[in-house]
């Protein structure tokens, strides 16, 4: 559950990702076989409402936990929204937040890019319409984990066998480095997600926009968290994907929303400064669009629940 080079080994849980890696011939190293230890498999509740997620839960236990859904709904909602349902029933939480690339010049074995040892990013100067629209560093191939997306809205922190409470940046950087698909060390495994306690009265959502054809990947995905008292956004936490090489918080929304009423205006002006900082290639610009509206619909069913 960590991202390798070409001929590294590699870690191997489900396999949903890397069987198909294997077969095209993108993958070809050898592999480490992970023993599903009772840790790795279990949800664990603390006594202070706080919960530790093993890596080798599925994606479909954590959508159909009903705690989940309670505390974190956000979480709940983002791994009922992605992929299949089939997927969903042998994918795992490591394994969704350590896949690799989905951009096409990746996973074709003949095509050498950045995460592969070449020298470029051949999508940059060629077909990126499913690339970031916040151009962060030389890859633009944008982050593939819909998991760490909404990860990031929960100030969540990673365990690996390695390090304890590392937060969704510390996991993922910050973008520069094109070469790899997160900031684990080599050899590194994800052991576990831990959440913080949930806030009392916080609500929360999650949407993303997809093409038809494409329909297991979104062009840009949301979640929202959000402390609504006396008609005002008490507390916010915007966090998108599909958007950038990394998850990405979206502070200037939060800016233009913490201590605000929620009210149609403000929403709307929220909604404008998603795009705050965002450089998208010649191909991507209406990923912007959709980030805007998809902010203003998660922010407006916030202030409606």
């Amino acid at each position: 559950m960590t991202s390798a080079a070409i001929h590294v080994a590699e870690f191997r849980a489900a396999g949903t990702d890397l069987s198909e890696r294997r077969r095209s011939g993108v993958s070809t190293g050898p592999l480490i076989d992970i023993a599903a230890a009772s840790d790795l498999t279990s949800m664990h509740w603390g006594a202070d409402g706080t919960l530790r997620i093993g890596a080798f839960t599925t994606i479909a236990a954590i959508a159909a936990d009903t705690a989940i859904a309670a505390a974190y709904p956000g979480v709940a909602a983002a791994a009922l929204g992605l992929a299949t349902p089939q997927v969903r029933h042998l994918a795992t939480l490591g394994g969704n937040l350590a896949q690799r690339s989905r951009c096409w010049y990746f996973r074709n074995p003949h095509i050498a890019c950045l995460k592969k040892g070449g020298t470029d990013c051949p999508a940059r100067s060629g077909n990126h319409l499913y690339g970031v629209a916040f151009d962060l560093g030389p890859c633009v191939a944008p982050h593939p984990s819909t998991m760490a997306a909404a990860l990031l809205a929960y100030d969540a922190t990673i365990i690996t066998d390695q390090r304890d409470r590392l937060t969704i940046a510390d996991a993922f950087g910050d973008g520069s480095n094109g070469a790899a698909d997160n900031a684990l060390k080599p050899g590194e495994m994800i052991r576990g997600v831990e959440l913080p306690l949930a806030l009392p009265n916080e609500r929360a959502r999650y949407k993303r926009a997809i093409s038809r054809s494409y329909a297991e990947w979104p062009l840009v995905e949301v979640c929202a968290r959000a402390v609504i008292k006396d008609g005002a956004f008490q507390f916010i936490r915007l966090s998108a994907g599909g958007v950038a090489p990394v998850p990405l918080r979206l502070s200037a929304s939060e800016a233009a929303l913490q201590g605000k009423p929620a009210s149609a205006a403000i929403i709307a002006t929220a909604a404008r400064e998603a795009t705050a900082g965002a450089k998208p290639l010649p191909m991507t610009g209406y990923k912007l669009d959709l980030l805007e509206g998809v902010v203003r619909d998660v922010l407006e069913q916030l202030a409606a629940s």
